[in-house]
């Protein structure tokens, strides 16, 4: 979204980088006495940074973030529980922020990528057009959400009640699910793209390559490195884990 200083959005939790050694043995997850499923080591419940319990709301969640824990190894890896810190950012700091992170979810809908189509060469804008224009005509079909397509870079204006409508729609979630999106719409640079995801339209991964039919267009014509295929890897791995974590919160 925004620049991650700007003071009314809630930075994503970050998962201690102390180095912590494995102190359970199994892993569960069982219902909370205060309502929804809890993670548990040992029988116990873990805390979030903030030390509140990690309790999720539903058990399919709950498992997601309890397999990141069975996964350790002798010593916590913050960088291989992603699951862990979306529950950790819904539970520590997303309530206390709901509309500007919505309204930050709804900015992305006024600049979308799918509405940026490349005035050349002629192939890109062609796959631009018959790979986007359906998710389009699934927003404002299946969301309400109709935004109009411009050639080139220049920043076009979309409809004031299709920016509302995103915004509407962010906010009538819990915050668990809106965690979600507000993690993918950035990755993905589209509301759109993450909507589709969110509502189960379109698979993480398929939507990831959506939203990088530019840089997949110049991969194909000029190769791509290593470093670049595993920075590529990592950001697909994020939105296949975002499409896992909308299903168990289904």
């Amino acid at each position: 979204m925004t620049d991650s200083n700007t003071p009314h959005r809630p930075r994503f939790v970050e998962l201690s980088p102390d180095r912590v050694s494995r102190f359970w043995t199994a892993v569960s997850v069982g219902p909370h006495a205060n309502g929804g499923w809890a993670v548990l080591l040992d029988g116990r419940t873990p805390k979030t940074p903030a030390k509140a319990p990690l309790v999720l709301p539903s058990q399919a969640a709950a498992q997601l973030v309890a397999d990141e824990w069975a996964a350790q190894g002798q010593f916590l890896d913050p960088s291989t529980m992603p699951a862990t810190r979306l529950a950790s950012t819904a539970i520590d700091r997303i309530g206390q922020a709901r509309e500007p992170v919505s309204d930050e979810i709804a900015a992305y809908a006024g600049s979308d990528v799918v509405c940026y189509l490349a005035e050349h060469p002629t192939p890109l804008v062609e796959r631009q057009r018959r790979e986007w224009g359906p998710w389009r005509d699934w927003a404002a079909r299946e969301m309400g959400v109709a935004l109009e397509p411009v050639a080139g870079i220049v920043h076009r204006p979309q409809s004031p009640d299709a920016i509302a409508r995103v915004k509407a729609h962010a906010m009538a979630m819990d915050d668990f699910r809106l965690t979600g999106l507000a993690t993918a719409v950035p990755l993905l640079g589209s509301a759109v793209l993450a909507l589709a995801v969110e509502q189960g339209a379109l698979a993480g991964g398929a939507a990831f390559e959506l939203s990088r039919i530019d840089e997949l267009f110049q991969e194909e014509q000029w190769g791509v490195d290593a470093e670049a295929a595993e920075r590529t890897g990592a950001r697909r791995a994020e939105a296949e884990l975002l499409d896992r974590w909308f299903r168990t919160l289904d």
